[in-house]
């Protein structure tokens, strides 16, 4: 006969700081992702000896090497068959559209004065980005 009672302790977590742990790094992230430089998309802009910031929230329209096309630095590349379609969406949320072009150095001047064009066609004033000389 077996008198022996069996002293069984489970093993136990103490999680009520795990609470606090993940509202903190939650408030960490959101803070660090409203901080991100919003030039997500790698590009070598052409140099100006003087370089002006503007006041407003522009509509950026960047193009890379390989004649992707990006609005409002969208990490989902544009066709060039879709790109007034989608610009002419974006000027119609704004009253006072202005588009900052951020083209890659690389590019031809014929491919500028595309987007220029559908610039013209759609009314909207257009800025062409640069990088200050060093």
């Amino acid at each position: 006969m077996n008198l022996r009672r069996k002293h069984s302790e489970g093993a136990e977590l103490a999680a009520e700081s795990m609470n606090d742990i993940m509202f903190f790094l939650l408030l960490f992230f959101l803070i660090i992702s409203t901080l991100v430089n919003p030039n997500v998309i790698k590009l070598m802009l052409p140099n100006a000896k003087q370089a002006k910031q503007m006041n407003k929230q522009p509509i950026t329209l960047s193009v890379n090497e390989h004649l992707e096309y990006f609005i409002n630095n969208n990490s989902v590349p544009i066709s060039s068959n879709n790109l007034e379609s989608m610009l002419a969406y974006e000027i119609k949320k704004t009253n006072d559209p202005t588009i900052v072009l951020r083209l890659d150095r690389s590019l031809k001047i014929q491919d500028l004065v595309d987007v220029l064009q559908i610039g013209e066609k759609l009314k909207c004033k257009m800025v062409l980005a640069s990088q200050n000389k060093k």
